[in-house]
């Protein structure tokens, strides 16, 4: 996983569709998302790790931008 995209397809796979309309919103909560299933143990650490630090890369980027 290299993008949001790819988490997003990622997720699509798990039958998870996330859009709230508020881009920040959506951010949070496909990390949720990401959480849940790594504590099922359905995802491996690294694809955790990766998406994990891509959301919150990309939630600050956006709180920092007004």
């Amino acid at each position: 996983m290299k993008t949001i995209y790819d988490i997003q397809q990622f997720l699509k796979k798990f039958g998870t569709f996330i859009y709230v309309g508020d881009r920040i919103a959506d951010l949070e909560l496909m990390e949720a998302e990401i959480k849940e299933l790594y504590q099922a143990q359905l995802i491996e650490t690294k694809d955790y790790q990766m998406a994990i630090l891509l959301l919150r890369h990309e939630i600050q980027h956006l709180k920092d931008k007004g």
